[in-house]
């Protein structure tokens, strides 16, 4: 399969609160990277986005430590300002607190701070398959770009389709 065969899964049930919820923790985090876990549902090509869980970054030296040498990216030494990272214990908490309302974790949101909501290398070298990586532009502390991303079978990064819906089942694609 090339990239130009490859047919993204929609991410959908995300409505306007969930995306300001996502802008809100973006610009009370500025300068530094805002992170969060994304719950919901995976039905064959289709995610439901069902909650957004804002997480703590917990870039630290012992995170720059545990990332050294992923795929030869030279930003682990970064600080929050260009880096996140969301502690392990936190992401084990969050999966079962979904799993026992019957949600699985869908997917990450991270903020790029004066920096396009474009996922850079080091995103795409510690990205999973399935998941949907959200990322919010802020620009000079306002939230001003927000898109989603999935990765293909080559693990490349491909723009993954949001539909913002009023209820459920009435979409409007961003």
């Amino acid at each position: 399969m090339s990239n130009s065969d490859y047919s993204p899964t929609h991410l959908v049930n995300i409505n306007h609160d969930q995306i300001q919820v996502m802008k809100t923790h973006a610009e009370s985090t500025y300068p530094e990277e805002c992170c969060g876990l994304l719950l919901g549902q995976i039905k064959g090509e289709v995610k439901t986005l069902v909650e957004v869980s804002p997480t703590e970054n917990a870039w630290d030296t012992q995170a720059a430590e545990a990332f050294q040498g992923v795929n030869g990216s030279p930003r682990q030494s970064g600080t929050k300002r260009n880096q996140f990272s969301i502690a392990p214990e936190v992401m084990l908490k969050v999966q079962k607190q979904a799993r026992d309302r019957e949600l699985d974790i869908i997917g990450i949101y991270h903020s790029h701070p004066d920096h396009p909501a474009i996922p850079s290398e080091f995103d795409r070298a510690i990205a999973w398959h399935r998941y949907s990586y959200i990322i919010i532009s802020v620009q000079q502390g306002i939230a001003s770009d927000l898109r989603s991303w999935t990765l293909d079978p080559h693990h490349q990064f491909q723009p993954e389709d949001m539909i913002t819906v009023k209820e459920p089942g009435k979409g409007e694609a961003m």
